[in-house]
């Protein structure tokens, strides 16, 4: 898990402020959300909670919600059907986001996003998600060719320090591998599948840095 939660250090605010942030779906229950008549965060629910934290930080730059339903046997609700008035109350004007609300994996998100904001050169995104999805999101904006700065959320883990700790009880190492081993597993699923370049995708090196 460390591993690949360490690719990409939080984001540091270099340079101008964004012109867009996109953040991808997976923080939202759809199902749940129908069931109980309220909006139900899961585990990733700071994918979408920092958005109002980057909204009211700069309030010029777009937002995008980026999440359909990955249920591939039922339809149901997307993610995007709550996401307007969730963001609503966090003081977010609805007029200020634009949904994507068709893709049903990560390698979606890039393409449909793409094609629904149609990024000008020059212009800065960050990308939100969980840190430990966060390689594997890059990798896929990457493939089609639309460059993004991480922002990357939702860490598992408090750094290499962990490895001294361990779990303190060994069904969290059990959860905390079997979490390691799907990702690593969709690291090495997409890349065999070409929806990006390169295993384990990080930052880009900075050409003005020696």
């Amino acid at each position: 898990m460390l591993v690949i939660e360490q690719r990409f250090p939080p984001w540091a605010a270099p340079g101008n402020s964004p012109d867009g942030i996109i953040v991808l779906g997976g923080a939202i229950d759809p199902e749940r959300s129908v069931d109980r008549g309220m909006v139900s965060l899961n585990a990733g629910a700071e994918r979408v909670t920092e958005i109002a934290v980057l909204a009211r930080r700069f309030p010029n730059a777009r937002i995008v919600f980026s999440g359909g339903s990955a249920n591939l046997v039922f339809a149901g609700l997307p993610e995007s059907a709550f996401m307007l008035d969730l963001l609503e109350s966090f003081g977010i004007p609805r007029t200020r986001v634009q949904l994507e609300e068709r893709s049903r994996n990560t390698a979606e998100n890039a393409r449909f996003t793409k094609a629904l904001i149609d990024p000008k050169p020059g212009e800065r995104w960050l990308l939100v998600t969980s840190a430990l999805h966060m390689p594997r999101a890059v990798g896929t904006f990457r493939k089609v060719e639309f460059p993004v700065e991480a922002y990357p959320v939702d860490w598992q883990t408090g750094g290499w320090i962990d490895v001294a700790k361990g779990p303190f009880w060994p069904v969290g190492g059990l959860l905390g591998t079997d979490v390691a081993m799907r990702e690593w597993v969709g690291l090495v699923a997409w890349w065999l599948a070409g929806y990006t370049p390169e295993l384990l995708p990080g930052p880009v090196p900075d050409p003005g840095r020696p």
